[in-house]
This record gives C-alpha cells, structure tokens and sequence, in this order.
C-alpha cells in the first residue's frame, strides 16, 4: 500500500477517494470486442495522435505509446458543447503543456483543436485525463506507456486501466458498480509457463480506492506512479491505488499449462475477477526461469536534496483554512496572509485560483506538510514534479516517488521535492465525499 502514509483499515471502508477535477465527454475510440488491451490512437501521417471528445460514454480512451525523450504529438479534437483540455497525470511536461484552463493555457473552446507537443522525460506508466470546466461530466482519459531506451525483459506488457460504472438492472431497482478493465468486464490473458509478464495497473475511476489481487501468484512492485522503485514483493500479491495512482508489477508464470488463475479488483461496495491469466497448453516459454528481478532503470530524478534551504510550508487540508507562511530556514517567516489556501477546482472566474502559495528559485527544495483535521481521506495530486513521501520521524523519505498521496484521518502527510520544473504548476485536493468540489492551489517556480 505505498501510496499512504498508513494503510486503510481492512475491509475497505465504504467511503471512496476522487482525484478528477471535472471531466468531459468520452472519446470516440473504444477497445474493440475480443481485445484485451486498449485501443491505438487515429495517427496522422505526420505522427500526431488524434483524440476526439464528444458527447457519449466511453470506458476506456485510447493507449498513447512513446519512448522517452521522443517527442509525442497529440492533438485533441473538441466536439464537445463547452471548452475543455487535457492534463498529462505524472508527466514531467513542459508546463505550457500542462493543461489547467486559465492558469497555464486558455481552454479548447467548442468546435477547435490544440497540439500538444513534448517530449517525456521519464519512462514508465502515465495517463491523461479531461479536465472541463463543465465539472458534472465524466472524462476522457486514457493510458500513457512512455518505454524504456532498453525494455527491460519481460515475455509480455499489458496495461490494465481499472475503472467502474453504475449498472441499472433491466428490471429496474437500485444500481449497483461494475468493475471494468480496459472497459470490459472481463477477459481472459493468456500466458505460457516460464513466462514473465509486466502488469501495468491504473486507477482510472476518479471515485474509487482500488485493491487488485493476483491470485497464486508472486508479484513484484516495480514502479509506482510512473517512477521505478526499489524491487519489493506485493503482499499476498495485493497493491492498494488510490485514484489516479499507477504500480507497474512484474509477475512470473509459475503454474502449468492448463492452469487459470484470478485478477481481483475491490472497491469498498464491490468485489469482480476482472480478468483471468489463463495458461495454454503449449511448451513453457523457457527451460530455466528469468534471472533474478532487478530494478528499472532510473529516470532523472534528484538523487539528493537540501533540506537545510528548503522552503517549508504546512497546508491544512480544509477548504475554510487560511493561507499558511512559508517558513524560510534562514529568517522568520513573514506574517501570514488572510487569503484562502484552496480555491475552487473548476478555473472558473477571473481569478480562478487565487494568489500563488509560494514561488521557488529553481533548484530549490520544497517540503510540503498536508494536514488532514478532518474525519474524511484526502487525495492530493502534485502538478510537474514527482515527490517523495518523508518519514514521519525524521527527514529521511520512503524509497519510491509519488505524484499523487492519500492522507488519511486526523494524520499529516510530508513530502519533499526538487523545484526543476518551471512555470506555474497546480496542487489538486479532493476529499473523499464530495467528488463534485475539488479544491486547487499553485505555486511557482521561476
């Protein structure tokens, strides 16, 4: 359960977290019948990928592939009746790119079209998601795979975009949730012996805290939330995402040929085997297993930071909290401010989301503190930079990065991150019970 500073009781609790701030209307493209991973984007024949958002419904958006440090183009086609654009979730992006209307680029009004162009500094498993300021709707979101200059060796790697839905009987009565994979209910992945596979699991429902369970098997977490981790076995073969969170698996066949075993997916209302790895009955793929599992190559990240220059701020997690000081280590902190630290999620207004919380030299070290008061979860997701979750005893950090962190009850989340990135980057808070008010706040890095 990496995402958390301490893990959620068992069974899940009915409550869910939400990390989506508005949504829009689905894309065109669906995974087709009999397939079980997400569908290709249109492609023109300069290489731009195609996105379409139009009214409808949609469970899965199209699978973006690109090696890191290529450039990807991707352009997103507006047919929808109010402007909308798109955030690249976990993406170390340019930050014109990142898509927060009013804030970093006005928003694709009805009818237009905007290209998004950058090239990935990290590899590993991302995703896009709609923001709209029409913040009833749904969005369109959809898996981004940015691969490693060497993959490394694995037989197959398959991305699973979990997501869930309110089905309504046929003959009537109360709705009850459907789990999805890849917008599916279920299907079937088959596998041989000797085989190692690479599961890329994504929490897509924007509503839901989600456990996946590989039965019978050894999982071993590899990334999380796009970044590699240090190599650590999966308890009961069982991670815990939280919305918007990410864990890349690598999980070795180690049954015989004829076997089927169960993927499991959980919500606090629901409990689906949403696929089934399915041994064929062939030769093994190997005669002698996989080598020892090593770690992913490491993006460029900060190996180090100085937490003695840090600037340091805590952050209720309250939508009637005032605005905290920035503590700076050298000097005292000026007085605080009596503007609002959260501010409406939607970019609506003329100042949609208020005064900057802090402005950073870049190359600066920021430590966050998110204090959560209440009775209620919080999500809290870091435009632009990946963080790292700090011990609570001490500055010491846990050995894996985060953009997105869940803070539980009465319990104070800290991170740390470099400042590399400049430009004027967002910090989303939603709490667990009202999916429909998000609260946003930015900083800058100049």
């Amino acid at each position: 359960m990496p995402f958390a500073p301490a893990p959620p009781p068992c069974p899940l609790t009915r409550r869910a977290f939400t990390a989506g701030l508005g949504a829009a209307g689905a894309v065109t493209l669906l995974a087709s019948p009999g397939r079980t991973q997400p569908a290709e984007a249109e492609v023109t024949p300069d290489g731009t990928r195609i996105l379409r958002a139009r009214p409808g419904e949609a469970l899965s958006g199209p699978l973006l592939r690109v090696r890191r440090d290529e450039e990807l183009k991707v352009r997103l086609v507006n047919d929808l009746p109010h402007p909308l654009a798109l955030h690249w979730h976990g993406v170390r992006l340019p930050n014109a790119m990142d898509a927060v209307p009013r804030l970093t680029q006005p928003p694709i009004a009805p009818g237009a079209s905007f290209d998004y162009r950058f090239k990935p500094p990290d590899a590993g498993t991302f995703w896009y998601r709609a923001w709209s300021l029409a913040a009833s709707e749904r969005g369109l979101s959809g898996a981004l795979i940015v691969d490693e200059p060497e993959p490394p060796a694995v037989d197959q790697d398959l991305m699973l975009v979990f997501d869930s839905r309110q089905a309504v009987p046929a003959a009537g009565g109360p709705s009850t949730e459907q789990l999805t994979v890849n917008g599916r209910p279920t299907f079937d992945i088959p596998v041989r012996p000797g085989e190692r596979i690479r599961l890329r699991l994504l929490n897509a429902s924007g509503t839901r805290l989600l456990a996946v369970r590989i039965d019978q098997h050894r999982a071993t977490v590899m990334a999380i939330d796009g970044q590699p981790a240090e190599p650590f076995t999966a308890r009961d073969a069982r991670v815990v995402l939280g919305p918007g969170n990410r864990t890349d698996l690598f999980v070795d066949m180690s049954l015989a040929a004829g076997a089927a075993t169960s993927i499991v997916a959980e919500t606090a209302t629901a409990s689906a085997t949403v696929a089934r790895l399915v041994y064929q009955d062939a030769a093994v793929a190997r005669p002698q297993p996989l080598p020892e599992i090593k770690s992913l190559p490491a993006n460029p990240l900060p190996a180090r930071m100085d937490f003695a220059r840090a600037l340091r701020l805590d952050l209720p997690l309250d939508p009637a909290a005032l605005r905290p000081s920035a503590r700076q280590p050298a000097r005292g902190a000026p007085e605080s401010t009596r503007a609002r630290v959260w501010s409406s999620g939607d970019g609506a207004g003329a100042e949609p989301f208020g005064p900057a919380l802090f402005s950073v030299k870049r190359g600066r070290a920021v430590m966050l503190g998110f204090s959560n008061g209440l009775r209620l979860p919080h999500a809290v997701h870091i435009h632009g930079h990946a963080v790292r979750l700090l011990d609570n005893l001490d500055d010491g950090w846990k050995p894996y990065w985060l953009d997105t962190i869940a803070v539980m009850p009465e319990q104070t989340a800290r991170v740390a991150f470099v400042g590399d990135n400049p430009g004027k980057w967002l910090i989303e808070c939603q709490r667990l019970e009202q999916p429909e008010k998000p609260l946003a706040a930015w900083f800058e890095v100049t």
